[in-house]
This record gives structure tokens, C-alpha cells and sequence, in this order.
């Protein structure tokens, strides 16, 4: 999932949260908003759009998990999915091509109507009808068709290939219900209204700025309690949260602090619980591979990836709050590897050199290099920049560009270069291989290979999830050959909370979930 969003063994997908705190530990208790009024939650992520079929990044997706209800979710902690709309699901037979779920009785919609297996149909069907270029569209690659049964309570998807993952890819922001009376069946809903039967209720929405949620008293699903009402504020910049923080305008702070601030989180604070988890959120240098990019020549994306210093990066920008990411698949997953580091150790600009004359191509190259929110992100790009032109092969040009501006640039091929950050959408490797090097990948890069597209079939093929890393190491030795990407860095997720909030350990765990209904007061 774009951010702007485990599998190896069990363990490391499993919620790691550090409290550092002074009197109080880490109680948990789900309270109701107490006196104070709503809880106030800060973010930097951006929502693209209220409608699912129209956004596939973080911000969007973190708020449609409290608003839209999925067939499926994750518990904390926990890297199954577990059923949430439905009260059962499974695959039928053993070629993992038909997979069914039964809704739960009595079902739903904040605004009264209920909720049917025709509503989940039609809210599948609309993703694939609609195709937006921001949608979650490549998650469903492997959908060819959904049926409602007689009883309007089963759902049967069929699906083209098989795949293991499909009931991961349902519990995420792709699987959200929409109401089929007042989501239109072509095209995205426009307005700052939602109608879904999550655990809130969306009772106003200023986009760029607020979310106001209230409790669905109509839910039904897996969560059992839901805390106090929520606000949530949404930051331009990090720097900006963290202002909010320090004068505690905000009770919880999530994505994305400055590095100077998470660098700092080692001091003692009575006041301040600081949550951290095994959630990787991860970077990439995406390039342009279509016909009239400077990039579409191997040797040029190649003698990009041998010049690039992630040490640099991690030490001088991050301020070591990030590491070094040497693969497509980041550390704690199922095969990850470190195919990159492998095919170019170290920077090494005599070698981009070589591989530039070889190929034949003239240098200078120049290109465009484009980026939008996240912390720091007018430093990394200087840095970047320094680093190729400091070879005389490259001139680069950045371009900091607004993040909905951003995501319709590159998807249809406005730069030659650009840096995004990407959260799993599940807690399984394909969540990087599929949708970033897959056929219609969700970069828009322009990537195609045959190698890789059988490789990821075949991993989807297999239900046991942690026997799949030998193929899932082939492809990013394939990836790293062919370099449609530079992966540059990964980091843990932090959550700031004051010591009055509880329930901030399990605001997210990597599973892609946003818990606000965790949240309450002490």
C-alpha cells in the first residue's frame, strides 16, 4: 500500500510494542472518551478519497478500517485473518480458485439499511468496473468473478489463478462494503460523506484537515468493544505534527515524526508513552520503463543502483532512525534476502561508469526525479541527487509535487524517477512482489517480466506461507538484475501517546489495520 503502507515465522509478526514511560506501564483498558472529549489522533498521511474503489495508500486505508467494515481482518497481533462482516469464510476444494464466505445475521450500515451479500458483490464488482488508477485494482488481479447465493448471505468468489493470498487481500482496504444504494456502480463517489458498518461512524470530514468518528452502536463484527469517539488531524508535514505534539494539541501521534524528533525518543518522559512495532514501512526509487524514459535502458537503472549510498541516507537524513533496505521484500518477511547489497556491495561509481560505457549510452543522463510528503523527504532527495551528479554520469532535476497531484503523475508516466514509500497491506511477502513487480503493478513503472510473473504465481499457489521463500528470493535476484526499482530504506513504526491514553500498543502491528477503536482513556 502506498504510504504517504509478515510473514517469516510467526514471531515477527507478532506486536512488539516497547512502552517507555514513567509511573503507569503499558495498562490497557478501552474507555469512552471520558471528560476530555474525544481522543485526538495526529497523522502526516494524506486520504485520497472516502471512496475504497478510488485509493490504495495508507492515509485512505487507515481510515476506511474504522469506517468500512471488511469480510475479513487481523487481530492484534496476529498474522491470520480472522472473520469480521462474515462470520465464516474458506476456500472450497483444493486448487485455491473458489473461495466463500457467509455474512454474519443481522447486518448493518451506520445509515439503517442493511447489508447484504449483494452489497459485497456489487462493492468488489465496482473496483473492477471502475479501474482507477489509484485504486486497490492490483490487489484483486487474481478476481475473475463474484456470486451471491439465493440466500443473500453467501459470497463465492472466483478466482483466475490461484491464490493462497485472497483472504488476506479481503481483509484490507480493497475489501471494504460499500452500501450499493449510494455508491455509484462506474464511478467514484464524490462529497465528505461515507456509508459504511465499521466500528465508527464518519460524522464529519474536512479533507486535508479533520475526520470526526463516533461509535457505530450498529456494528457487528470481530471487534468486541469500542473505545470513546475519535479526531483525527492531519498534518501537511511532519514538523507540523510535531509541533502539535509538543503542545499536546494531540493525544496520539502516528505517522510520520521528523527523525530528530524519533531520534530523541530514548530520553525518559513520564508523560510520553512511545509504542514501537515491527510494522515495516519501506522506500523505493521507482523508474520509468516506458519507451521515451531516460531510465528505460538497463545499464542506466543499473548504474543508478551502484551509485546510490543507503548508509548515507539512513545517517545523515534519517539520523539513523531508518536502515538500509537491500531488497523488495523487507526484513521479518518470508525470503527476504539481500539482493541488492549482493549486486552492488558497495557505492561505486568506476563500476556505473563501466556499465554506462558498455551499453553505449552517453553521458551525462539526465532525468527527473519527483517525491511528495513524508518526513524529510527535501533532504533525501538533495542527498540522492549529490550522490549521482558527485559521479559526473547523472543530472538530476527533483520536483516535490502534492500527493494526489503525485499519484496521477506517475501512474500516467509524468516522471522519469520518483521516490515512494510503501506499508504492507498484509502480513505476507507477495504484499511486495505482486503488487509492485507484478503485471499491472501499482507504481505504474511500466515493469513487466515473464520470470517474475510465474514466480509470483507460484508462491501464490502454496497455503503454507513459510515455504515460499526460495521463490520469493528468486524474484528479487531477478528484481535486482532488472532494476525497475531501488529499494533505499525501511523503518519501524512509532506511536507517540500521552500517559492519560491507553490502548496505543495496538494502534497498528504491521497488519495493515489502523486500531482506533483501541484507543481510550485511563
Amino acid at each position: 500500500m502506498r504510504g504517504v503502507r509478515r510473514r517469516g515465522a510467526v514471531v515477527p509478526l507478532m506486536l512488539l510494542a516497547l512502552c517507555v514511560t514513567g509511573a503507569g506501564g503499558c495498562g490497557v483498558t478501552s474507555g469512552n472518551g471520558g471528560s476530555g472529549g474525544p481522543l485526538r489522533v495526529g497523522t502526516t498521511d494524506t486520504v485520497s478519497t472516502l471512496d475504497p474503489a478510488g485509493a490504495y495508500d495508507a492515509g485512505s486505508w487507515a481510515l476506511y478500517g474504522n469506517v468500512y467494515q471488511s469480510l475479513m481482518t487481523f487481530s492484534p497481533g496476529s498474522g491470520a485473518p480472522v472473520p469480521d462482516a462474515a462470520r465464516r469464510c474458506g476456500f472450497r476444494g483444493e486448487d485455491l480458485r473458489t473461495y466463500a464466505c457467509e455474512l454474519r445475521e443481522g447486518l448493518k450500515f451506520s445509515n439503517g439499511h442493511a447489508l447484504t451479500a449483494k452489497d459485497v458483490k456489487f462493492s468488489f464488482d465496482r473496483i473492477l468496473r471502475i479501474k482507477s488508477q489509484q485504486g486497490p485494482k492490483p490487489l484483486l488481479e487474481t478476481l475473475g468473478s463474484v456470486e451471491v447465493a439465493d440466500d443473500d448471505r453467501t459470497v463465492t468468489f472466483r478466482l483466475k489463478a490461484p491464490d493462497a493470498t485472497f483472504p488476506f487481500k479481503i481483509a484490507t482496504g480493497a475489501g471494504s462494503i460499500v452500501d450499493s444504494t449510494r455508491y455509484p456502480a462506474d464511478r467514484l463517489r464524490e462529497g465528505t460523506e461515507a456509508d459504511g458498518s465499521g466500528p465508527y461512524v464518519l460524522a464529519s470530514y474536512r479533507p486535508g484537515a479533520t475526520a470526526e468518528l463516533e461509535r457505530n452502536d450498529t456494528y457487528a463484527g470481530a471487534v468486541k468493544k469500542v473505545g470513546g469517539d475519535v479526531t483525527v488531524r492531519y498534518f501537511t508535514d511532519p514538523q507540523r505534527m510535531s509541533d502539535a505534539w509538543q503542545r499536546r494539541s494531540v493525544d496520539v501521534a502516528a505517522r510520520q515524526m521528523p527523525p530528530t524528533d524519533l531520534a530523541r525518543l530514548s530520553s525518559p518522559d513520564s508523560g510520553v508513552r512511545v509504542n514501537e512495532n515491527a510494522a515495516a514501512n519501506t522506500r523505493f526509487l521507482v523508474f520509468n520503463l516506458r519507451e521515451d524514459s531516460p531510465l528505460r535502458t538497463p545499464a542506466v537503472r543499473q548504474a543508478v543502483a551502484a551509485v546510490v549510498d543507503r548508509q548515507a541516507l539512513a545517517r545523515d537524513v534519517h539520523l539513523r532512525t531508518v536502515e538500509p533496505l537491500y531488497s523488495l521484500v523487507p526484513q521479518g518477511l518470508t525470503g527476504h534476502a539481500t539482493s541488492f547489497f549482493d549486486a552492488y556491495p558497495a557505492p561505486d561509481a568506476g563500476r556505473a561508469r563501466q556499465l554506462l560505457q558498455k551499453a553505449g549510452v552517453q553521458v551525462p543522463v539526465s532525468f527527473g526525479l519527483a517525491y511528495s510528503q513524508g518526513a524529510v523527504t527535501d533532504q533525501e532527495a538533495a542527498l540522492l541527487k549529490k550522490q549521482l551528479e558527485a559521479t559526473g554520469l547523472f543530472r538530476v532535476t527533483t520536483r516535490k509535487v502534492a500527493w494526489q497531484e503525485f499519484q496521477e503523475g506517475y501512474a500516467r508516466g509524468a516522471y522519469d524517477a520518483y521516490c515512494v514509500s510503501w506499508v504492507a497491506d498484509f502480513p505476507d511477502p507477495d504484499t511486495f512482489t505482486a503488487p509492485l513487480v507484478g503485471g499491472g503493478d501499482a507504481f505504474h513503472s511500466g515493469y513487466s517480466s515473464s520470470r517474475v510473473d510465474q514466480l509470483i504465481r507460484l508462491t501464490q499457489q502454496n497455503p503454507l506461507r513459510n515455504r515460499v521463500a526460495n521463490e520469493i528470493r528468486d524474484i528479487q535476484k531477478i528484481v535486482a538484475e532488472d532494476v525497475p526499482m531501488v529499494p533505499l530504506w525501511q523503518k519501524k513504526d512509532y506511536v507517540l501517546s500521552t500517559s492519560s491514553v491507553s490502548g496505543a500498543q495496538y494502534l497498528s502491528d504491521g497488519t495493515g489495520i489502523w486500531r482506533l477503536w483501541m484507543l481510550g482513556r485511563i
